[in-house]
């Protein structure tokens, strides 16, 4: 959906905003005692041994390729709050300060390469223990290390899109123009969140240029969903319909705190399919899973393939 014009044939963002609006949910605090977690593979090798299997994946795959997390131990949530939709549409300020900060992490992000978790569902997918693979990261990594027809859950860093004409662009053509409208900019940043954001001081961001989009000089957006913007229902369809056509779901380093994806375990374990969760930690999903297994994702993977093949 398009903004309404305003004010001199411009789009009205804040009109835009009250349409797409949803609450954002940052945080899920565990109620009653913890359900039984293990470190054996045994049954998720049962599992996972009839194929078909449907991954799920979060942040927490994407750590051991250097980009933190939002909940776990060293989740960025702790430090940071992330960017919502609706100050990123609503003030120029804002979209200053998140392409300020931005423009730094994508440098981080464009660097990551897939790490041993990446690779093992790759490697599963090839083998045909893996069906499809929904993903609610925006790092790409999932594709640099040759999963195919990967399901973007909430988009991916390295398109830009025109919040007026909805024209897509490459992060590459961007990340030029914003060297080129800011030479002088010279901040560093020794850490960046999943969402591509870093902390940066309000000297850092102040003399910020933000250049528009080429085709129709409009707001530029990173092709991802912010926290408080809504998924685009045909891509929620897609994935509800590979968890229908699938035997399992398999999640991989995801708290399943916001909804987006906590949604496609409740549908897996209500239609009888069994859920496995690999994390480190307890997640708003444990009820609805069959095995909970707390181990590196990295090591835990590698073991499943190696299993498997044997």
């Amino acid at each position: 959906m398009i903004a309404a014009p305003g004010p001199g044939g411009q789009p009205d963002f804040r009109t835009y905003t009250r349409v797409v609006r949803t609450r954002p949910t940052l945080s899920w605090t565990p109620a009653g005692e913890p359900l039984p977690r293990t470190t054996s593979l045994d049954e998720l090798v049962r599992i996972a041994g009839a194929g078909g299997v449907v991954v799920l994946s979060g942040a927490g795959l994407s750590t051991e390729s250097g980009i933190p997390d939002y909940r776990g131990v060293t989740g960025s949530l702790r430090r940071h709050t992330p960017m919502t939709y609706q100050e990123f549409v609503a003030a120029e300020h804002a979209r200053r300060r998140y392409w300020a900060r931005s423009h730094l992490g994508w440098r981080t992000i464009a660097r990551a390469h897939p790490n041993d978790g990446h690779r093992a569902v790759a490697a599963l997918r090839s083998a045909g223990v893996v069906g499809g693979v929904i993903t609610q990261n925006v790092d790409g990594l999932h594709q640099a290390a040759g999963t195919p027809d990967v399901v973007e859950l909430h988009g991916s860093l390295d398109r830009v899109v025109c919040l007026s004409c909805r024209a897509l662009s490459p992060r590459e053509e961007l990340d030029r123009r914003l060297r080129e409208a800011n030479p002088d900019f010279t901040a560093t940043a020794t850490r960046v969140n999943p969402d591509g954001d870093v902390d940066l001081a309000d000297d850092d961001v102040r003399g910020f240029r933000v250049v528009p989009c080429t085709v129709c000089a409009g707001v530029l957006k990173p092709d991802v969903v912010f926290f408080g913007e809504n998924v685009d229902p045909s891509r929620v369809d897609q994935c509800f319909r590979l968890v229908d056509e699938a035997s399992a779901l398999l999640v991989l380093g995801s708290s399943l705190t916001v909804m987006s994806g906590l949604r496609f375990v409740r549908r897996a374990a209500e239609a009888g399919k069994p859920v496995a969760i690999i994390n480190q930690g307890p997640t708003r999903g444990d009820k609805y899973a069959d095995v909970r297994v707390d181990l590196p994702l990295g090591r835990a993977l590698t073991d499943l393939v190696t299993r498997l093949a044997a």
